[in-house]
């Protein structure tokens, strides 16, 4: 799955538990302790960044991307909050998804989401026995779509961490800016929150320009981010590789329908047993 997709030179997937790659999985977790973030350059090797593109721009017009007036927890914008609280900071969000029932298995991105080298080492590389791809026939796997003059704005993730990978850059923009644990699982820290979303609290962000093949591992649940406006003609591109520690994981009813504009019987199942693994807002 990994051959002739991934550096294997530079990053040896098909050789898990040599010192090779016991020393990348070192890396990033010194990266994620550190910064909440780690960055792989090239991991998918530059000769196929050109289908990468291809593939993207073919299942970029599947994208749901209506625009509409969030808040950085993706809840109601009406829900009640307190008068300060950062939740009842509107934010525009322009991006859109193409979900995983849209992208042929034969796909870069498809292979590399369910390749079982990819999902060992995601796993060491973040402390945990395993990881499963999402059982959500929608949100497992998929491409974000930021067209030009849009962005995804300020947002914590649902699961605590993510996997993405670039595969067509904004010409102009289209920046990836975090405020790594700004929050944790017991404390929302609201006031560096609002901070961040009024524009007070710049020391906290941190920016990072990336390319069409990195590799980026993020701990999205606790780090405040987004994606500055896209500038130029053409749109960003990024595939995001959506995995649980747990295996079954299905999005929630609510949270389906903003991203992709539909829900499946599969949501509709999994709504009557959700369980939550923190307390946080979102």
């Amino acid at each position: 799955m990994v051959e002739g997709v991934v550096d294997t030179a530079r990053y040896p997937l098909d050789a898990p538990g040599s010192p090779a790659w016991r020393a990348l999985v070192d890396r990033v977790r010194g990266d994620l302790g550190r910064a909440g973030c780690s960055v792989l350059a090239d991991f998918v090797d530059p000769s196929v960044h050109g289908t990468l593109r291809r593939e993207g721009d073919e299942i970029a017009p599947w994208a749901h991307d209506e625009v509409e007036v969030v808040n950085a927890y993706n809840i109601a914008p009406d829900a009640p909050l307190p008068a300060d609280h950062p939740g009842r900071i509107p934010l525009e969000r322009g991006n859109g998804f193409v979900a995983r029932d849209r992208i042929p298995a034969d796909f870069v991105i498809h292979r590399l989401y369910t390749s079982p080298l990819v999902q060992r080492f995601v796993a060491a590389c973040l402390g945990l026995p395993a990881v499963h791809p999402l059982a959500d026939p929608l949100a497992g796997l998929c491409l974000n779509v930021i067209p030009p003059g849009r962005a995804h704005p300020w947002h914590f993730d649902t699961n605590e961490f993510s996997v993405s990978i670039l595969t067509r850059p904004a010409q102009e923009g289209g920046v990836f800016e975090y405020c790594p644990n700004i929050r944790s699982a017991g404390a929302e820290n609201l006031a560096d929150v609002r901070d961040v979303l009024t524009g007070r609290a710049d020391p906290l962000v941190r920016r990072l320009t990336l390319r069409p093949g990195d590799l980026q591992l993020f701990t999205g649940r606790f780090s405040l981010h987004r994606v500055t406006t896209v500038r130029g003609p053409t749109a960003r591109h990024t595939a995001i590789l959506a995995y649980s520690e747990r295996p079954g994981v299905v999005g929630s009813i609510a949270r389906t329908q903003q991203l992709f504009g539909r829900v499946l019987p599969e949501h509709r199942a999994a709504e009557r047993h959700r369980v939550r693994g923190d307390r946080l807002l979102d």
